[in-house]
């Protein structure tokens, strides 16, 4: 499957909801927030959200630090 993710164009294998992907992508999906095709996905239904070929994603993660 190809995805954009923060405007880079990744082919994915074996991934088929957005948890599969933040797995892949090590993130904890408790320290992101993800956009997909323009549309803010909410924690909850981070485990449901089914990704299709040529998605658009931005995610964005928090970082601490001073």
């Amino acid at each position: 499957m190809n995805l954009t993710i923060n405007g880079k164009s990744e082919a994915v294998e074996s991934v088929r909801t957005l948890a599969d992907l933040l797995a892949r992508l090590n993130l904890d999906q408790r320290q992101v927030v993800v956009e997909l095709n323009e549309r803010i996905i909410r924690r909850n239904d981070v485990e449901g959200t089914l990704l299709s070929n040529e998605d658009r994603l931005e995610i964005l993660r928090f970082v601490g630090g001073g």
